[in-house]
């Protein structure tokens, strides 16, 4: 919210936050450099089918101790 507030940011998009719903008195509802969604960034043509589609393939690779997809760098932070 710093980085935004000083403009070291030009903006954001948030989808989650760590309190939901977001209190109707936060910041982020005011700020002109902010675009909120309701849990729909990830919301692609045909995603139902891609998700289960991935879902599928993790669980057959990790049931067999191979790498999953789209796993998450616990070092980088995404």
């Amino acid at each position: 919210m710093d980085a935004l507030e000083k403009g070291s940011i030009a903006g954001a998009c948030l989808d989650v936050f760590s309190k939901e719903p977001l209190p109707a008195d936060h910041p982020f509802w005011k700020m002109k450099n902010v675009i909120m969604t309701p849990h729909t960034a990830s919301m692609v043509p045909d995603f139902w089918n891609k998700l289960t589609a991935l879902l599928q393939t993790n669980f057959v690779n990790f049931s067999r101790g191979e790498k999953l997809m789209n796993e998450m760098d616990k070092k980088k932070g995404y």
